[in-house]
């Protein structure tokens, strides 16, 4: 048993490591292709982002080759080796030594981390053909959200066609909950009740702030969310981490003047780091709030 599961955790490892050098480039693909289109539309775009990405305007967004994005070198296959290649080029273009940036390890290594996390702290049996597709669904969503969070927090905004792709995911995820449930009728309504909470409350603070507290595509994130939970419980503390950590980073930002009270912040990595909080650990820290209840009445 122990053996077993040494190979499913070195494998993936190994599949965590490509999955987040696919997002990686990924993410590079929908900020060209986003870029061009804004362009298109007459808005206004930064000229030195723009032709730094334009080469990857006529690439493929899921398959293109991969490049440097300075000098426009195709990568080989021993240039792609996640985290490996970049170690041995010391973070710089084969060709044009340029600086590569953190961000492509930053992924790998991240995604790699939440698929082992994921399989050690899954909170469900892994018993049946269902449930591993569940899970797998599960890893798949989890490398669409890896590219929502770093390209947030980099340019402040949650792209359409990945938000819908964690939309498709989350309700391939919640038809398979209601497959595997004993009570369909409360499975459903505990996924609209999670609906309700993650996604439901940020549209009203969007409708009510006008865009300004919240943006729609949060709304989009957090339907994608909810779905992937598909429990109301679990939506109430992701929706509860996701404020905690938006507050321990935003007020020590505000008291030490990093942020102002107008800055803009991205609040779609927050969701994201609640909801891996609520679907590996929410169980466990609802059975434990409850407890606490518990003892207090005593």
């Amino acid at each position: 048993m122990f053996e077993n599961q040494v190979v499913i955790i070195i494998a993936l490892t190994l599949l965590g490591l490509s999955a987040g050098s696919f997002a990686g480039a990924l993410l590079w693909r929908m900020r060209a292709k986003q870029l061009s289109e804004d362009k298109k539309a007459g808005d206004k775009v930064g000229k030195k982002e723009f032709n730094r990405l334009k080469s990857l305007t006529d690439s493929s967004i899921v398959s293109g080759r991969s490049q440097c994005l300075d000098c426009g070198y195709s990568l080989k296959w021993y240039d792609l080796l996640p985290v490996v290649s970049w170690l041995s080029l010391k973070g710089k273009c084969r060709q044009c030594k340029k600086p590569i940036g953190n961000l492509e390890p930053i992924l790998e290594v991240g995604v790699a981390s939440f698929f082992v996390s994921s399989f050690l702290f899954w909170p469900r049996e892994l018993d049946g053909i269902l449930s591993w597709i569940q899970f797998a669904v599960w890893l798949i969503a989890g490398v669409m959200l890896a590219t929502l969070l770093a390209y947030d927090k980099k340019w402040m905004l949650l792209p359409n066609k990945i938000n819908f792709s964690v939309i498709g995911a989350g309700l391939i995820f919640s038809v398979l909950v209601l497959l595997q449930a004993e009570n369909v009728v409360t499975s459903l309504l505990s996924i609209g009740g999670a609906i309700a909470i993650l996604s439901g409350l940020y549209f009203v603070l969007h409708i009510a702030s006008k865009g300004r507290l919240v943006g729609f595509g949060d709304v989009k994130l957090g339907l994608g969310l909810s779905l992937l939970l598909a429990d109301w419980q679990l939506a109430f503390v992701a929706l509860f981490a996701a404020n905690l950590i938006g507050c321990l980073i935003i007020i020590p930002g505000l008291l030490s003047g990093k942020l102002k009270r107008n800055s803009r912040v991205p609040f779609g990595p927050f969701l994201i780091i609640g909801w891996l909080v609520a679907g590996l650990f929410g169980a466990g820290i609802i059975t434990f709030y409850l407890d606490l209840l518990i003892l207090g009445a005593l």
